[in-house]
């Protein structure tokens, strides 16, 4: 697994630090050059004081933007350079447990919109940042600004901004036109045609009207949206009244991204009673992808890997998992298909997964 945060040496700072680390050339502002290497660690330079990073391999982080934070003992790879992947924790702050959360919400909140806004700065030119919490929306103020003082200092980035929903209105939409719709992409989750069913699995009542209002809103005011939808066993019957539903009362969603399990967090506590083995049977996921198709609305299957889908379907599975937690099997090492599958998660439980792997 590739690490998102490395360890430092003591660095005296008292407030957030973000720097774009670099193994040439000299520092300047914004940046740290490296000064010495040795067995095992690197240092760099920044602003006169040395920065002693743990690494067996500094190259790995040449072109990186990294946050430290007084009194921690650690930097963190906000953005790692040529990767697709990088995303801004904003909150652990959330409204709802779904059942299958990968990051089950905390009480407290570190506010870090200032240092995220400076580490977009640094980014290399057309990035695309992911945004993501808990529930970034129920800090909007703030999310809002900087999403605008992103756009005015540095056009080129794009975002991708998962939200439960639940925490737009009427009043936004002055905001909503100001920001750039074309580069930003809200992931939106919806779970079933059926109000019960989904309030259940996001474990908060009246959660679906409000998302119903809320997808109209960005729709009116010409945002896109990436809808989502992860399989479990309380949906997947379901799957096909879904298809119809969004195809019907939203057919201004940009796509529909249908996804499988992540066993962390509340999903790995939940995994015996809602993992769905998609190897076994495909037909329900089939059918939502099928109506899908034939109504326009383009579907994605995210975290599915190849084997564990007909073939027919294939074309359809992306390469989503995160690189930084990705892995493939002994079994995968023979597969003709291993540069475009999308593996499986690091913690992805084999004895207790997918009855039918195997090399394609």
């Amino acid at each position: 697994m590739i690490p998102l945060r490395v360890a430092i040496d003591p660095f005296p700072i008292s407030v957030p630090l973000v720097i774009r680390l670099q193994n040439d050339g000299p520092s300047e502002e914004g940046t740290a050059g490296v000064i010495h290497r040795g067995q095992g660690f690197v240092e760099y330079d920044v602003c006169g004081l040395s920065l002693t990073v743990r690494t067996p391999d500094p190259d790995a982080l040449d072109g990186d933007v990294v946050l430290i934070l007084p009194g921690q003992r650690s930097l963190h790879r906000l953005i790692r350079n040529g990767s697709p992947h990088n995303t801004f924790l904003v909150t652990e702050q959330c409204d709802q447990k779904c059942v299958m959360c990968s990051q089950p919400p905390k009480a407290h909140h570190v506010d870090l919109f200032d240092p995220f806004y400076e580490a977009a700065l640094l980014g290399p030119y057309g990035t695309t940042i992911g945004i993501s919490g808990g529930e970034p929306m129920l800090h909007k103020e703030r999310l809002f600004d900087f999403l605008l003082r992103v756009q005015e200092r540095r056009p080129d980035i794009e975002f991708h901004i998962l939200t439960n929903g639940q925490h737009f209105d009427k009043n936004d939409e002055p905001i909503l036109q100001r920001l750039d719709r074309a580069r930003i992409l809200w992931g939106i989750p919806c779970y079933s045609a059926s109000p019960e069913t989904h309030d259940d699995i996001v474990v908060k009542a009246g959660a679906f009207e409000t998302l119903e209002r809320n997808l109209a809103l960005l729709g009116k005011n010409g945002h896109r949206i990436e809808l989502r939808t992860v399989i479990l066993n309380a949906n997947v019957n379901g799957l096909a009244d879904l298809s119809l539903y969004v195809t019907t009362h939203h057919p201004h969603i940009s796509f529909w991204a249908i996804m499988q399990l992540e066993p962390i967090g509340y999903g790995r506590q939940n995994w015996g009673r809602e993992f769905f083995d998609s190897s076994q049977n495909f037909d329900p996921i089939a059918a939502g992808v099928d109506i899908a198709n034939i109504r326009g609305l383009e579907t994605v299957l995210y975290n599915f890997p190849l084997c564990t889908v007909p073939e027919p379907y294939r074309r359809f599975c992306a390469n989503s998992i995160s690189d930084w937690k990705q892995k493939y099997l002994p079994t995968c090492s023979d597969c003709s298909a291993i540069n475009r599958c999308t593996g499986f998660f690091e913690w992805y439980p084999e004895e207790r997964g997918f009855s039918s792997v195997g090399a394609l």
